[in-house]
């Protein structure tokens, strides 16, 4: 396994991370329980979720499960990065209060029962990594700041991150932290792939200039990228979204799975591969819904993209220059 500092931390994480989505509505608690276990066997040591995954509101299913994982001893805990995230409703189940205010966004009392919720949830007494997983306009960057300093003087986060930020969020976000003399934001997680790459206009610059790690989420454009034209060819069911998707590009993605083909590499490999390259990414987002596509991910680590294929890819997906740039002179 390879590693990197998060952000402009010391803090070693997996150039790999273990999103776990899908456990609970999609994988079973074993079946989740024997991913995490290989992922640690892997040297995966970055694992990200969220409050609201399990989409049961306010019962925090994924949470739980992985709360029940750490339970079982080994290590599992002190071996992991543990990364999750506040913002969504978690108003039934989790107070008991049903549909009322302050139980959802970022104000200074949501945080804070959240966080604990978590805490309890996950069975630990720390946090490496709390993310907002959206901004939230009504909340001041001074209240937000106010209740993760409490946080984290209670020892209970150790570093901050932002999900779905844009550029000028970033900014906003640390010039508030910095004029409290606080550390801020370390990590930006945002939707990011050969398919959609418009953070490259603000967000990873300003990522770039706050010393944000990356982690991009989505990196197989929601299974576009993921070898889905020789998927539906041997008879695999597609949404009716991905079908439309598919239909809309294919194209492309006849160019794309050819281009693959000529490396020798599965394209979900050489997708997560170009975005390793990067070295403002931290860790692609990777969730598995089985062993065996866990074992799969780690191929993309050992592949190196030439700057022919840089071009080709570039060429095919074309990206953006940063702004303004991107659009003016």
């Amino acid at each position: 396994m390879q590693y990197t500092n998060l952000g402009r931390t010391a803090l070693k994480v997996s150039r790999l991370c273990l999103g776990t989505m899908n456990f609970g509505p999609v994988t079973t608690e074993p079946d989740s329980f024997a991913i995490m276990d290989r992922a640690l066997e892997h040297g995966i040591n970055f694992f990200d979720t969220a409050d609201v995954y399990g989409w049961k509101k306010g019962e925090g299913i994924t949470e739980q499960i992985i709360g029940r994982w750490f339970a079982q001893g080994g290590g599992r805990r002190e071996k992991t990065v543990i990364a999750t995230k506040v913002y969504g409703d978690m108003g039934d189940g989790a107070l008991g209060m049903g549909e009322w205010p302050n139980t959802a966004r970022l104000s200074k009392l949501h945080i804070r029962r959240a966080l604990d919720k978590s805490l309890q949830r996950l069975q630990t007494d720390y946090i490496d990594l709390y993310q907002m997983h959206h901004v939230w306009r009504d909340s001041s960057w001074d209240e937000i700041w106010e209740a993760f300093e409490l946080a984290y003087q209670q020892g209970k986060v150790l570093y901050f991150g932002s999900s779905n930020f844009a550029g000028w969020h970033i900014a906003q976000a640390n010039e508030a932290a910095r004029r409290r003399n606080f550390l801020g934001l370390i990590s930006e997680q945002s939707k990011y792939s050969l398919v959609q790459r418009d953070i490259e206009r603000e967000v990873i610059p300003a990522a770039e200039f706050y010393g944000l790690g990356v982690i991009p989420w989505s990196p197989l454009g929601g299974g576009l990228l993921g070898g889905v034209l020789q998927k539906i060819t041997e008879g695999r069911r597609a949404s009716e979204d991905m079908q439309k998707q598919v239909e809309a590009k294919r194209p492309q993605l006849e160019k794309w799975e050819s281009l693959c083909a000529d490396l020798g590499e599965k394209p979900a490999d050489v997708a997560l591969a170009w975005m390793l390259q990067n070295p403002v990414i931290t860790a692609p987002i990777i969730g598995p819904r089985t062993l065996d596509q866990l074992d799969g991910s780690l191929r993309a680590l050992e592949i190196k993209i030439s700057d022919e294929t840089n071009q080709k890819l570039n060429e095919l997906f074309p990206g953006y220059k940063t702004s303004p740039e991107d659009y003016a002179w």
